[in-house]
């Protein structure tokens, strides 16, 4: 359904197709079809922590140690990383220039220092346009297209031996996580850092609870000991003769 939903607007904004509302499923209708096709729609994803972001790095090149750092400190999606070209960074100001994307117009954003001396450090390369042969501009990071770090990141994380995360996941899923449920960052502000218009919608979608719920079912616990309900009868007083 989502899919399908995104060609037809996509048609009506640049073909001036008729628009066509697509209703999506509810709870209900979603469970059916999750069990028709064998298969969960909406699956928990599992957000990257410091600990992943580093054992990624040591089994890494520059270029994706870079990356996989750009995206989990700046919350930049993998198109936006991968288009950065080097008239898009502004060493003096630690800014880096992201492109418009999803409804968000273009803008720069404040990277830390440490981050901006990797991404100086890193020799701009141009790749070549898989369909037509011919080289692109050079790029930051060395990439085409949004899916070219796929191949290579399954295998830094093989021999890294960590659990393969996609860029969403070590990016904005990562960073979301990382600021508001470990760091207790206020989420407007996160929200805010992370370029979203809504904080709801980063609550919703990319906050993990982390807490053991043995952990949250003590700290609610109500004291156990209880006093003996079975109370001894009392005595009765000797009557007076």
């Amino acid at each position: 359904m989502t899919p399908a939903s995104a060609v037809n607007n996509n048609a009506h904004e640049l073909g001036g197709t008729p628009l066509i509302r697509v209703k999506p499923y509810d709870k209900f209708e979603r469970t059916v079809q999750d069990r028709r096709r064998g298969k969960q729609s909406r699956v928990e994803r599992t957000p990257s922590d410091k600990e992943w972001i580093e054992a990624f790095c040591s089994a890494a090149d520059p270029y994706n140690a870079a990356l996989v750092r750009f995206m989990f400190e700046t919350a930049a999606r993998i198109d936006q990383a991968g288009s950065l070209e080097p008239h898009d960074l502004r060493p003096a100001e630690n800014k880096v220039r992201v492109k418009a994307q999803k409804g968000h117009p273009e803008s720069w954003i404040t990277v830390s220092p440490e981050l901006m001396d990797e991404l100086l450090a890193l020799p701009p390369k141009r790749p070549k346009n898989r369909k037509t042969g011919k080289f692109m501009k050079p790029r930051v990071f060395g990439y085409g297209s949004s899916t070219g770090y796929n191949t290579r990141w399954k295998t830094i994380c093989k021999r890294a031996g960590i659990q393969y995360l996609s860029w969403h996941q070590a990016g904005r899923h990562g960073f979301f996580t990382e600021l508001v449920v470990r760091q207790g960052v206020d989420p407007v502000n996160a929200a805010k850092a992370g370029r979203w218009a809504d904080p709801n919608l980063p609550m919703r979608i990319y906050a993990h609870a982390e807490t053991d719920e043995a952990d949250i079912r003590a700290r609610v616990r109500t004291n156990h000991v209880q006093e003996d309900p079975v109370q001894a009868p009392k005595q009765r007083k000797p009557k007076k003769e």
